[in-house]
């Protein structure tokens, strides 16, 4: 009687294959938030900046 073929190699291959994937991703996530709130504090600091020039103009003379 023949034994099943031995897949156990691919098996793991596969699950790894899968959540390498899915880390890739939630990195990207993470880096995309990271940028996202980046841009959320510097459009809130050219909003501040817009409402009040003269604290911008005070800030860069000597």
């Amino acid at each position: 009687m023949e034994q099943p073929a031995n897949t156990f190699t691919y098996f793991i291959a596969g699950y790894a294959v899968i959540f390498g994937a899915m880390l890739i991703y939630l990195v990207s996530l993470v880096v995309r938030w990271h940028h996202l709130r980046q841009d959320e504090a510097l459009l809130t600091q050219l909003e501040a900046e817009k409402a009040n020039p003269q604290a911008r103009d005070q800030a860069f003379s000597p």
